[in-house]
C-alpha cells in the first residue's frame, strides 16, 4: 500500500524522504491497533502533518554513523550536530531519531547499550521536604532555593500568548510565527527548570545512599487555585521521577513516605505531635523547649519515618499508590532506558 500511496497526487510528498521512515510509522501503526484490539489502550489517535510534532525514526539501514558523523538516508552530507554528550565507549546506535519540538528546535535521539556503573556505596542518608519558597529542604538544614523558572519569563510569556490571541485563527503564516513565539518562551522555562532538577537530584544521588521523600498527590494539590502555579512551576513530580531513575542507576535507594504522614505537626526530638500547624507558621517551639524550623523539622522526621521503613522491610508499591494505612514504602527504581 505504500508504493501505491507514493504514486498519488495527495500524498506523492511520500517519496521526498526515505522509506525506512515510513515503514518505522506503519510499524507503530500496527503496534497501536494491535494494543487497542488487546485492550491494552485506547483507540489510537490521528496524527496532524501540520500539527502533530515532527519526528522520523531510522534503522540501522537507513543511517550511517561513522566518526561522531551522522548521515541519514537521501542526505549527501553528514547533519551539522551540537552533541550533548558523547556515546558511551564502544556503543553503536541501533535506532536515530529526528524530531522537531514546537518552538522549531530539531533534535537527533540515538539509541544503544549502555551499561551504568554503580557508585560507591555510602553510609549518608537525607531525608526531603519540597516546599514553594524553598524548592527542598534537606534533613542537614540546607536550603535549596526555588528558582521559580516560569515566574522570571511571565511578562515575556504574557506578551507573546497576548500576541498570538490576535491572530486569525486558521493555518496562516502570521499565526503560526506567533505561536512558535509562544513555544520558545515555554521552551526555555522548561529547559532552565529541567538543568536545575537534574543538577540537584545528581547531587543528592551522588552524595547519598538512602534518600527519603514523601509521596505527595500533585494531581489534587494543583486544584487549589492560589497554589496551583507555584506548585506547577516547583515540578515536585518531575524531581521524583529523576531521583527515582538515577538511584536505580547508581545503586542507590528512594524511600517514599505516606503523604498523611504528619511530618510538619511532630517534633523531631520528643516526638509530640501538635494538634495544628496552619501553613503560616514557619517556625514553633515544643512544649520540650525546642524551636523549630518548621521545614527542617519536617525534613528530619521524614527522614526517620523512612529509615524505620527500611528496617522494617516494608513492602514495594508504585508510584502515587500508597495505601492510607501504610506509614511508608520502599520506591521502585525503573530500569535504565539509554
Amino acid at each position: 500500500m505504500l508504493t501505491v500511496w507514493k504514486k498519488t497526487e495527495e500524498l506523492a510528498y511520500l517519496s521526498e524522504v526515505s522509506s525506512v521512515p515510513l515503514q518505522q510509522t506503519l510499524r507503530h501503526l500496527q503496534g497501536a491497533f494491535t494494543n487497542f484490539f488487546g485492550m491494552r489502550a485506547k483507540y489510537p489517535t490521528f496524527k496532524s502533518r501540520k500539527k502533530s510534532r515532527k519526528s522520523a525514526e531510522y534503522t540501522t539501514s537507513g543511517f550511517r554513523f561513522r566518526d561522531g558523523s551522522l548521515t541519514l538516508a537521501k542526505m549527501a552530507g553528514p547533519l551539522d550536530i551540537v552533541w550533548s554528550r558523547p556515546l558511551p565507549e564502544g556503543a553503536a546506535p541501533s535506532t536515530v531519531t529526528v524530531s522537531q519540538d514546537a518552538a522549531g528546535r530539531w533534535f537527533v535521539s540515538m539509541l544503544c547499550d549502555d551499561i551504568p556503573v554503580p557508585m560507591p556505596v555510602t553510609a549518608k542518608a537525607v531525608g526531603i521536604d519540597v516546599g514553594i519558597t524553598s524548592l527542598v529542604t534537606l534533613s542537614t538544614g540546607e536550603k535549596v532555593t526555588n528558582p521559580k523558572s516560569e515566574r522570571k519569563d511571565r511578562a515575556r510569556l504574557a506578551k507573546a500568548q497576548r500576541n498570538l490571541s490576535r491572530k486569525a485563527r486558521g493555518d496562516g503564516a502570521n499565526r503560526a510565527k506567533a505561536r512558535r513565539k509562544v513555544a520558545r518562551v515555554h521552551a526555555r522555562i522548561a529547559d532552565r527548570r529541567r538543568d536545575f532538577l537534574h543538577k540537584l537530584t545528581t547531587r543528592l544521588v551522588r552524595e547519598n545512599q538512602t534518600i527519603v521523600i514523601e509521596d505527595l498527590t500533585v494531581r489534587n494539590m494543583v486544584k487549589n487555585h492560589s497554589l496551583a502555579r507555584a506548585i506547577s512551576d516547583a515540578s515536585w513530580t518531575e524531581m521524583r521521577s529523576m531521583l527515582e531513575y538515577k538511584a536505580g542507576w547508581y545503586g542507590r535507594e528512594v524511600i517514599a513516605v505516606d503523604r498523611w504522614f504528619p511530618s510538619s505537626k511532630l517534633c523531631s526530638v520528643c516526638g509530640t505531635l501538635q494538634s495544628e500547624m496552619p501553613l503560616n507558621v514557619r517556625t514553633w517551639t515544643c512544649d520540650c523547649g525546642t524551636t523549630h524550623d518548621r521545614d527542617v523539622n519536617a525534613a528530619r522526621n521524614i527522614l526517620a519515618e523512612g529509615l524505620s521503613v527500611s528496617v522494617c522491610g516494608a513492602g514495594v508499591r508504585p508510584q502515587r499508590s500508597t495505601p492510607g494505612g501504610q506509614s511508608a514504602t520502599k520506591q521502585k527504581t525503573p530500569r535504565r532506558e539509554p
